[in-house]
This record gives structure tokens, sequence and C-alpha cells, in this order.
């Protein structure tokens, strides 16, 4: 965005992350995050000492390894609350080779326990909502974009029941005919975030 001339200023970026953190302070958890190093990073304030009283769920491929798993699971069995950061079933790698994303991780933990994750992340209807408040645009969703390459985790759900416009582009998880899986018609299919940018806001 900022190679784009945009002035962005990350304080200005709320993610699935900044949603997931919000819950965890205002409900006093003292959670087992299953979150990569980095993301680990924006948690360094939060108790995190046993006895877990949740589990969080993200993208993190060096931690959802049986170990890690089977910590999470016996958590769940004592009692702590479930949570997914986001439910995408699958991501694009650098090399735009797909892998399991968290979704089907969280999935397993809710067969084996019959726990029901609650989800923070898209394309949880919460998630614009708190996103739309930071903006201060809560009555206005229309005014908002949503744009994503993945046309059920990131233009489905609360993007397309709140009624903000909805993008796809043909990079990253997107693979032919993805528009199809769309249950309401979407806004635009661009090649490139850059396209639709330079279509709309340019």
């Amino acid at each position: 965005l900022v190679a784009m001339g945009f002035e962005l200023d990350r304080s200005e970026v709320f993610s699935s992350l900044s949603a997931a953190k919000q819950l965890i302070v205002d409900r006093k958890y003292r959670p087992l995050l299953l979150l990569e190093d980095d993301a680990l990073a924006q948690f360094a304030d939060i108790d995190q000492c046993p006895p877990h009283n949740a589990v969080v769920v993200g993208l993190a491929p060096s931690k959802l390894d049986y170990a890690h798993m089977n910590q999470a699971f016996q958590a769940l069995l004592g009692g702590a609350d479930l949570v997914g950061i986001h439910s995408a079933r699958y991501f694009a790698s650098a090399e735009n080779q797909l892998s399991l994303g968290p979704g089907p991780f969280v999935t397993a933990l809710e067969m084996a326990t019959d726990k029901q994750a609650e989800l923070v992340g898209k394309p949880a209807s919460a998630f614009y909502q708190l996103a739309l408040a930071d903006m201060g645009l809560i009555g206005e969703p229309e005014s908002v974009a949503m744009v994503g390459d993945d046309v059920l985790a990131d233009l489905g759900g609360g993007a397309e029941d709140l009624g903000l416009q909805r993008f796809l582009v043909r990079t990253g998880k997107y693979r032919p005919g993805d528009e199809s899986k769309a249950s309401t018609p979407l806004d635009g299919t661009f090649d490139s975030f850059a396209d639709m940018v330079h279509k709309f806001y340019l």
C-alpha cells in the first residue's frame, strides 16, 4: 500500500490477531497460544502461565504438530475455551503452493473435545464489526471494501452479511473457478490488488 502511494501507519492495521488479543484481555484469559513466534510477540504482555483457560489457534505451521495439538487437547479437556484466529482451510506459500491452514486443526480439536470454537477473525461477522468500529464506520459498511484471494474465508460470512463491497483478486490462494463459490455476486474480480485500487480509488 505504501509503495502505491498510500499513507499508512502500523497502528491503523486491524488484524485477526488484534481481535484475538482484545478478546483475551476482555475475558482475562491465560491462553495457550498456538502461534508463530512473530505473532507471539504481540502477546508478550499477556499472562500465559498454566493452568490455561483458553486455547488460541492461528496460522502456525511450526506449532501444529502432535505434541502441541495434544497439549491443546488436554487444556480443552480441563475446561479451557477454544478460540480460532481464523478458519482458512489453506494458505499459499511464497512459491504459490497451497498448504493446510488453521481451519482443519481447529476442526480437529472441536471433534476431539466436543467443543465449539469461537472464531475471532475472518469470516466471522464479529471481526468485521470490530474493524468497522475501529474505523468509525460501524453504520456505513457499504463504504468499506474487502479485498481477498479466498472467496469464502475473505469475502463470505460477515463481509457478505454486513454488506461490505467484496472484491476477489486472482493472486495467492485463488484458483480458477473460485468466483463460482460465492453465494451472492461479488462486486468485482481483478488480476491483482493494484488493479482494483487503480480502477476504483486512484
